[in-house]
C-alpha cells in the first residue's frame, strides 16, 4: 500500500464552489492549501479560509497549509501553534522566514514540511533531532513550462533527502482544471507537465521513491482519482486501452507481469490460463500488423502452446503471423508501460 494521493485547494476555486470530491477525501487524504496567495486576500479572507478549512476537515481531509512568517498575524493569532488550532490543520509547510531552530521546535508539536530545494544536511540533522512528528521535504511545483525539475536531479535529490531521514513529497499536474495565469500544469517534474495525473503519480512513487504526491492543479477528474487510489490501496496499475470487438472480456481482468518479462514487452502471466478456461482458440489474423509501442497482442494457434498469451508491447517489434494485435494502450498513457515492473499487477481498463 502507498500513501494516498494528495490534492490542492485554492480559495479562488472555493469561491466558485469547487472543492475536492468525496472520492478524493476518502481515507483521510492530504490536501495542500496555501495561506499566502496575495491575489486571494480580501476583507473576508479570514472568514472564508476558516470556513474552507472547516469543510475540508468535515470531509476528513488532512490539511497541510503553506505558511510564511507573517501568516499567523493575518489570522489574528500570535503563533503557528495557535494558527493550527484555529484552522484545525494537520500540519504546515514552512515557507519564508523560519529558522531551523524554529522549524525544529514546531516539529515537536506537529507534522512539518520544508522546502526540498533548500534544506541541507546540517539543517535536517537539527530538525530531526527534535522531531516528534513527521518531517517532509516537499518539492515545489513549477507553473512555467521548461522550468520543472529534470529526471536526474529529482532522482539524486530524493536519494539524498531520504538518506538524511526525511520523507519526500512532490506534485503532478491536474487534468480537469489547471490553475492560472498560465494554465499549463503545476508539476514538480517537467516531464509530467502534460501527462495524466495518475501517470505522474505512479511514476513519482515507483521510479523516484517519492513518499507522497499531490495534484498541484485545482481540478482532477474522477477517473484519474480512481486510478491513483487503485494504485495506492491495491498496488494495481489501471491501463486505459481500446480492445477490438470480441476481446471485451479482457477488460477489468487482473493480470501479473511475469517475473521473467523482458524489457521490450510485458507478458501477462494469467492470460494463457484465461484462454484455456474459456476455450478460446485464437485463429491467425489475416491482417498481420507491426507491433508498435502500446500494442496489445495475443498469440494465435500458430504459436502452439503459447496460444492465448497476452502481451503489452513496450518497444516496436516486427509483424509476426503468429501474433495478433488485439488492441492498443491509449496514447497519453503509454508511459505506464515502463512502470509495470516484474511481478506487478495490472488491469486493462476501457477508457470512458
Amino acid at each position: 500500500m502507498h500513501n494516498l494521493p494528495g490534492y490542492s485547494v485554492y480559495l479562488a476555486e472555493y469561491r466558485k464552489g469547487r472543492i475536492p470530491s468525496a472520492e478524493c477525501s476518502a481515507g483521510g487524504a492530504p490536501v495542500f492549501l496555501s495561506l499566502h496567495i496575495r491575489e486571494e486576500y480580501s476583507d473576508t479572507y479570514e472568514q472564508e479560509m476558516v470556513e474552507l478549512c472547516r469543510r475540508l476537515n468535515d470531509a476528513g481531509m488532512k490539511i497541510v497549509a503553506d505558511i510564511e512568517k507573517e501568516t499567523p498575524s493575518r489570522f489574528g493569532v500570535e503563533s503557528v501553534a495557535a494558527l493550527v488550532k484555529k484552522l484545525h490543520l494537520y500540519g504546515v509547510r514552512l515557507d519564508c522566514g523560519f529558522s531551523r531552530e524554529e522549524i525544529a521546535k514546531l516539529a515537536e508539536e506537529m507534522p512539518v514540511a520544508i522546502n526540498a530545494s533548500t534544506v541541507n544536511a546540517e539543517d535536517a540533522k537539527v530538525i530531526l533531532s527534535h522531531a516528534v512528528y513527521p518531517v517532509v521535504a516537499m518539492h515545489n511545483f513549477y507553473p512555467r513550462p521548461e522550468t520543472g525539475l529534470d529526471e536526474e536531479y529529482l532522482k539524486e535529490s530524493t536519494v539524498h533527502l531520504k538518506a538524511l531521514g526525511l520523507q519526500t513529497a512532490a506534485f503532478v499536474p491536474g487534468d480537469l482544471i489547471r490553475r492560472g495565469p498560465l494554465y499549463e500544469g503545476l508539476p514538480t517534474l517537467e516531464a509530467h507537465r502534460f501527462l495524466p495525473p495518475s501517470v505522474g503519480y505512479i511514476d513519482l512513487l515507483e521510479r523516484y521513491g517519492i513518499d507522497t504526491a499531490f495534484v498541484g492543479d485545482p481540478g482532477v477528474s474522477e477517473k484519474e482519482v480512481r486510478r491513483m487510489r487503485t494504485f495506492a490501496v491495491s498496488d494495481v496499475i489501471e491501463v486505459p486501452c481500446v480492445l477490438k470487438t470480441g476481446y471485451e472480456d479482457y477488460y477489468d481482468r487482473m493480470f501479473t507481469c511475469r517475473i521473467d518479462s523482458p524489457s521490450w514487452l510485458v507478458r501477462a502471466e494469467e492470460s494463457r490460463t484465461y484462454a484455456g478456461v474459456s476455450g478460446r482458440k485464437e485463429a491467425p489474423d489475416p491482417d498481420v500488423r507491426k507491433r508498435v509501442r502500446g500494442s496489445i497482442t495475443m498469440d494465435n494457434e500458430k504459436y502452439l502452446r503459447y496460444c492465448g498469451e497476452v502481451q503489452l508491447i513496450r518497444k516496436d517489434l516486427p509483424a509476426d503471423e503468429r501474433v495478433n494485435v488485439i488492441g492498443h494502450v491509449e496514447k497519453e498513457y503509454l508511459d505506464l508501460l515502463d512502470l509495470i515492473e516484474r511481478g506487478h499487477r495490472f488491469v486493462l481498463k476501457r477508457e470512458s
